[in-house]
């Protein structure tokens, strides 16, 4: 008996190592491979438009809407993995297989009254979505114009405005992530950004006196939340969160594979990357690098022609096969998540924070008469705290706003290519969509000034929360039905260890079909559940009543 004893003792060890050996390959596995879209998706919920929203709320109800940042966070990551879904599920390595396109499959050829589906739903769909990308690079360009000219005090707000025109030469060098495999440079750049946002937040945070007791408590919720003007600013601070542009990006990220073993791709137009191949045979490391950033210069600028789309219905779609669904879903639901509350909510609850610290409750109170700007924050932060940390706080800001310009430029692509089949370069939809930001942020900038340029940050987040459920709609009925979210296996792979160990698919139900040669198939549904359906749509409810009652209270002149 007592060597039995000893021999279970000894073995505990050695059965543990493996499963430790396993558990450190999977993290290896996801941090090599797996993580950067969740990141990539996470710069859409902290751009300039969230920072002049956050201060707002700061410096008018303290750390009272804390709630609304945590419950906008929530939302967040609930609609952003089921983007991610749609696009892992229904990827099939083709371009067609994002959110945009499967709006569009749903709607251009009906086969009844096709033109009106097309004109009363398609197209104004597409240019609400469109609406929702311009106000949202219209934060980006005033954000990073403003943080310019606190860097630079001498610097005219005018000249910032313009200077951000420069971001389109990130783009010569980073490439487009949305042609071949994922770019890594891309993913690379937007990952320091974000960490140099959330590096800065969290220093300023550390040296502005907080009452963490009373912060933690802005968590619950509270009535301040229903008031006429908080409501406005929670509906704000929900807009700036949920970004619809980021569904679309997040939908299309899904899509890729990011397993294989073979290199990515730098080239970004045609997938061709020979003439690199053979530059790095015979050629300096100096001269490499200058045919890589003129090869990338030339290829940002071609524009390959989109291939045609011969569905007419999701009937006439074929799903990723089930091993890609597998290695893929649930490490991008595992980035969203981490991505979303560690870098997201967090950086949004640091400025709230921020600004209900040294407003609402510091020496410089104000109270909840007037709303803090970016100007105003920056001033405070320089007094109170000191120069190092409302340099910081600037710096923050443009690496908010510049990286999420980028972010929007390769959303608009996507939304582009999805719902009307337009390519575009980056570069031109670059200067597209910052000239059409470029008149109202002028215009107000020189009748209104810095205080007319807060507003119209925030006015900018309304908007943006008005359109959400314009698009959130159809992606929640999407990845509701069994027939858009199936995925087909051979009836040979159902004896696979893996289809029955470990399987975390929610409602996943098999149905033997037989095809035309007698094989036997079974398919794997991922659509949502009912409950997840219902918390949908039910979220989908709430964000619809409380647009209504801020539209009706600002007719009413009850609003802020």
């Amino acid at each position: 008996m007592p060597e039995t004893t000893g021999i279970n003792v000894s073995q505990r060890p050695l059965t543990s190592r493996p499963k430790l050996r396993s558990l450190a390959g999977i993290i290896w596995h996801h941090a090599t491979r797996h993580v950067g879209p969740g990141i990539v998706s996470s710069v859409a919920y902290f751009d300039p438009g969230n920072w002049g929203v956050d201060l707002q709320a700061g410096s008018q109800y303290g750390y009272k809407l804390l709630f609304i940042v945590l419950l906008s966070g929530v939302f967040a990551v609930f609609f952003q993995s089921v983007a991610s879904k749609l696009g892992c599920v229904t990827g099939n390595l083709t371009p067609f297989s994002d959110l945009a396109s499967h709006c569009r499959l749903l709607l251009y050829n009906r086969p009844r009254h096709t033109k009106l589906y097309r004109w009363l739903a398609l197209y104004p769909l597409y240019v609400l979505t469109e609406i929702a990308i311009i106000s949202t690079d219209l934060a980006e360009l005033l954000g990073s114009a403003i943080a310019l000219s606190l860097l630079f005090p001498s610097l005219p707000l005018w000249a910032g405005i313009l200077i951000t025109a420069s971001d389109v030469f990130i783009l010569l060098v980073i490439g487009d992530p949305l042609r071949g495999r994922p770019v890594k440079m891309f993913e690379w750049l937007i990952t320091v950004l974000v960490l140099a946002v959330f590096v800065s937040m969290a220093t300023i945070i550390a040296r502005v006196h907080v009452d963490w007791g009373n912060a933690f408590d802005g968590f619950l919720p509270s009535k301040t939340i229903f008031q006429s003007g908080g409501l406005y600013t929670s509906i704000g601070i929900i807009g700036a969160t949920v970004m619809p542009h980021s569904l679309f990006l997040g939908s299309f990220m899904a899509t890729q594979d990011r397993v294989t073993s073979s290199k990515f791709s730098i080239s970004v137009s045609d997938g061709s990357t020979d003439s690199l191949n053979e530059a790095f045979e015979d050629t300096s490391l100096l001269r490499i690098a200058f045919k890589k950033f003129t090869h990338s210069c030339i290829s940002i600028f071609r524009i390959a022609p989109i291939e045609e789309d011969t569905r007419k219905s999701h009937s006439d779609h074929s799903n990723n096969p089930l091993s890609f669904v597998r290695a893929h879903l649930y490490h991008g639901i595992v980035d969203i998540v981490v991505s979303l509350i560690g870098f997201a909510v967090l950086i949004n609850a640091f400025i709230l924070i921020l600004a209900g610290a040294v407003f609402y409750y510091g020496s410089g109170q104000r109270g909840s008469q007037v709303p803090a700007s970016l100007f105003d924050a920056h001033a405070l932060i320089n007094s109170l705290v000191g120069k190092p940390a409302a340099v910081l706080f600037a710096l923050a800001l443009l690496c908010a706003g510049q990286s999420s310009s980028i972010i929007a430029t390769i959303a608009g692509q996507v939304v582009c290519e999805g719902f009307i089949r337009w390519r575009v370069s980056p570069v031109l939809r670059r200067m597209l969509t910052r000239s059409l930001g470029l008149i109202p942020s002028m215009v107000v900038g020189i009748a209104a000034g810095r205080p007319g340029i807060n507003t119209l940050l925030v006015a900018s987040q309304v908007v943006l929360s008005i359109v959400l459920p314009f698009i959130v709609f159809p992606m929640i009925w999407l990845t509701s039905s069994k027939s858009v979210m199936e995925v087909r296996k051979p009836s040979d792979s159902a004896t696979d260890p893996e289809a029955t160990n470990g399987e975390r698919i929610r409602r996943v139900r098999m149905d033997a079909t037989d095809d035309a040669e007698g094989v036997q198939e079974q398919r794997v549904y991922f659509n949502n559940s009912k409950i997840t359906a219902g918390i949908g749509y039910a979220i989908w409810l709430l964000i619809v009543i409380a647009n209504v009652y801020v539209i009706v209270s600002l007719a009413m002149g009850k609003g802020s």
